[in-house]
């Protein structure tokens, strides 16, 4: 559904992505790994197209996704943000509802509030929360409403970027599962960034690993213990010595 080939960016001296190839294809969960300042956050902006490659060709079922109506294109898509995001100044239902409140794909404000309770519960939020501030709701009840958010609109794609940062191990635990439950349930392709790898075995069907701007492997999770390339190794096990150079 979304293919990447020979994506290279860089900013200024700074090379971040030197020729990406990557196929995403329709209805699986794909998740990116690697460091942090490893270029992952800027791979999904190319995606997205809020950053554009320096060469290289994105798809989506085909086409450009530089071309074309971008209003359209992004409609396609659902975002969960690493910090949340949310609009302190919004209550909790407009957050959910802030796609269907204008745009092409507003609704009328009852319909919006409507989608967005369904969505809070479909995440275990109950319908009392609706009308609170961010600021009243925990680091775990915000990206519950992150990620009702990011569904809200029923997008085909869904990106999440680093969807458990910040939340406890239960938490995160909790998330994860959400996630994995609401993709499987839509039939959506997926996305994620991350370098935890908890979300990783619970969420992916295959994994692609970031390094130095090139995917320097992928495979379906199932295969990324097994695998004996040395990148991959050192990094899902968290060991200081290996090929990937570590700040001392």
């Amino acid at each position: 559904m979304i293919e990447l080939s020979g994506v290279h960016k860089s900013f200024g001296e700074n090379r971040v992505l030197r020729g990406v190839d990557l196929l995403i294809p329709k209805g699986q969960s794909m998740v990116v790994i690697g460091g942090s300042g490893t270029g992952k956050s800027v791979l999904l902006k190319c995606v997205l197209g809020l950053v554009r490659p320096d060469r290289g060709t994105i798809t989506l079922d085909g086409v450009d996704v530089t071309k074309g109506d971008r209003d359209a294109f992004l409609a396609r898509f659902g975002m969960l943000f690493q910090g949340g995001a949310l609009f302190d100044s919004l209550r909790v239902w407009e957050n959910v509802a802030f796609r269907l409140l204008r745009g092409s794909l507003k609704r009328p404000k009852a319909e919006a509030r409507a989608i967005a309770v369904e969505k809070l519960r479909r995440v275990g939020l109950k319908p009392e929360v609706a009308d609170l501030y961010p600021a009243e709701l925990s680091g775990g009840m915000q990206k519950r409403v992150g990620l009702a958010r990011a569904i809200a609109a029923e997008p085909e794609i869904i990106f999440f970027d680093e969807p458990t940062t910040g939340l406890d191990p239960i938490m995160s635990g909790v998330i994860n599962e959400l996630i994995r439950e609401i993709v499987v349930e839509m039939g959506a392709t997926a996305m994620t960034i991350t370098h935890d790898m908890s979300s990783v075995r619970a969420i992916a069907d295959r994994v692609a690993m970031l390094h130095q701007g090139v995917i320097q492997w992928t495979g379906g999770v199932a295969e990324m213990d097994a695998t004996p390339d040395p990148y991959v190794q050192q990094f899902i096990h968290g060991r200081a010595d290996g090929p990937i150079e570590s700040v001392r």
